[in-house]
């Protein structure tokens, strides 16, 4: 009898001049990823090559010029080679170079799901100067995705052992963030996180929504009123549908209750009120998820980590993990 494929998994490199390509070489030698899927490095085979070399890896590299020419099979890394790596490029250090690349894996891989050739994209970090010095000014991979989908919105969501956070804001300044915050954003917001834990198998997820403010206002103390007007709304909405949606609630309480297992998601509303508990509790546990794309993705939950780019000791975990959860979400393929 035929078995389903394994899912394709685009893992694109990130910032070469990162830890990327180290941890890339790090995860390909665990047999588990192989056993979950078909990862396909969209990156420059030389430098993985080069990473292989400080990490002390075994693995040979297959640098490849279109994707169906890639062989699951042979025990080699397969890598679309897009050889725009300069051969001389450091590690550690922020250069234009290494953001126009960085820019050109994303763009592959975003090709490839879109074509069906890859089910699911796995991204290493990436650098924001980097990016920006190449010219292309996206705050990062989630809104690079979303621009280069044509989607008009997508939410990150932060996933950890013991917790799930989806943001409504992200990667901008808390004042700009209080003032994006509106009930129409929060209802989507909570409606594309809800989608995917149904999706996961989660019949009816229990959602606890965060107060912007501490205590969640406590009845006007705290704010101007931004509880009543901005979340409130919202979370009524999806109540009326059926969902089991609870907040505005503080914070501080929220989290400690979502992390012992009460609340299957936690609905954040900027950026670090979500991402400093999924970090404090191990950045080589948690994955970034981007929520709304019409593809799958998926991330390590850390940065380039420039300081120890080119060491070789670069903690792989978070990428493993990322490979999973984008294994778990990306569609199922035709018999072989």
């Amino acid at each position: 009898m035929s078995r389903p494929r394994l899912p394709t998994v685009a893992i694109t490199m990130g910032d070469p001049a990162g830890i990327g390509p180290e941890i890339i070489m790090k995860a390909l030698a665990h047999p588990v990823v192989h056993g979950m899927c078909e990862p396909l490095v969209i990156g420059d085979a030389a430098r993985l090559r080069k990473a292989g070399a400080v990490v002390g890896s075994p693995l040979e590299v297959d640098a490849l010029k279109d994707a169906a020419d890639a062989d699951y099979a042979n025990g080699r890394v397969q890598c679309l080679d897009l050889g725009v790596v300069p051969e001389d490029l450091a590690f550690g250090q922020v250069s234009p170079a290494a953001g126009e690349a960085a820019y050109r894996f994303i763009e592959k891989a975003a090709e490839l799901t879109t074509t069906g050739q890859a089910q699911a994209i796995c991204t290493a970090p990436l650098s924001k100067e980097a990016l920006h010095a190449a010219g292309h000014k996206y705050p990062g991979h989630t809104e690079l995705l979303a621009h280069l989908t044509g989607t008009p919105e997508v939410s990150m969501m932060l996933v950890s052992p013991k917790l799930r956070v989806i943001h409504v804001t992200t990667h901008i300044g808390l004042i700009d963030a209080i003032a994006k915050i509106e009930p129409g954003l929060v209802e989507r917001v909570i409606a594309r996180g809800h989608d995917v834990l149904v999706k996961a198998g989660i019949a009816n997820p229990k959602i606890g929504v965060c107060a912007i403010n501490p205590h969640a206002g406590e009845n006007g103390l705290f704010g101007y009123g931004e509880e009543a007007e901005k979340i409130t709304p919202a979370v009524e909405k999806c109540l009326a549908k059926g969902w089991d949606v609870r907040g505005p609630l503080p914070a501080d309480t929220l989290f400690f209750l979502a992390g012992r297992g009460d609340y299957d998601m936690v609905v954040a509303m900027y950026h670090d009120q979500g991402h400093g508990p999924i970090k404090v509790l191990g950045l080589e546990a948690g994955v970034n998820i981007t929520v709304g794309l019409p593809v799958i993705r998926t991330s390590v939950d850390h940065g380039t980590a420039f300081d120890i780019a080119g060491k070789g000791i670069a903690d792989e975990r978070s990428l493993i993990e990322a490979l999973r959860q984008a294994v778990d979400l990306a569609p199922a393929r035709a018999a072989s």
